[in-house]
């Protein structure tokens, strides 16, 4: 089972730069309030210092629709990430307004396992991804903090939307990520940090190692 990479919530391009080279698929900027939080001329430069190939995501909070679409046709976006619980109706009218190029995913901060299965299949289908995350109060992702992985009902998967889980995910614990949820893309910040904001070369490594060899096993 191939599993993808995100490295998010970058801020540096030399960072920015190594996302290819060190073996993940999509690479993220925060645009929602953060400590990690870009203006969309930072996040271009960001972006732009990105290999070939790799997918440009950005991470939306408190934006309206047609704030998501100009900045994701501006920083040429592959991912618009919707934090801050979207609806399906937002979800679906960000989709409509965006360009085909551009997936949608929709983010699901879990609180307890059935608020978050209701989520997932009222989302699924309608974004094009869905991801999961821990609710931490203001915090819109990379607090490093994971939910109750156990909380989710085995068969809470998406069917039809790419699954991605994010929260708390290191190089020590992504392998077990893997296995208990069987996702198509783990997502990872603060995990491969050095200090905030400011990536680990050798923990980025340490974080697709253990992924591959992971995919490797099953």
């Amino acid at each position: 089972m191939a599993v993808e990479i995100k490295f998010c919530g970058l801020t540096r391009p030399g960072d920015a730069a190594l996302v290819g080279p060190q073996g993940a698929t999509y690479a993220g900027v925060v645009l929602a309030n953060g400590p990690r939080r870009l203006d969309a001329a930072r996040a271009a430069l960001v972006l732009d210092a990105l290999s070939a190939g790799i997918k440009r995501a950005a991470v939306f909070g408190s934006h309206t629709v047609e704030e998501i679409v100009d900045l994701s046709r501006r920083l040429r976006l592959d991912v618009a990430q919707l934090h801050g619980d979207p609806s399906p109706v937002t979800v679906r009218d960000a989709r409509d307004k965006l360009e085909s190029s551009t997936a949608v995913w929709a983010v699901v901060r879990v609180t307890n396992g059935e608020d978050a299965a209701r989520s997932i299949a009222e989302l699924d289908g309608v974004a094009d991804g869905i991801l999961l995350d821990a609710a931490v109060a203001g915090s819109v992702g990379g607090s490093g903090t994971a939910f109750d992985w156990s909380a989710l009902p085995a068969d809470a998967r998406p069917q039809l939307s790419t699954f991605i889980v994010a929260g708390g995910l290191t190089p020590d614990n992504v392998a077990h990520a893997i296995r208990t949820f069987h996702p198509d893309v783990v997502d990872v910040s603060s995990g491969i940090e050095r200090t905030r904001g400011i990536k680990d070369p050798e923990r980025m490594r340490e974080f697709a190692r253990a992924v591959l060899l992971e995919t490797q096993r099953a």
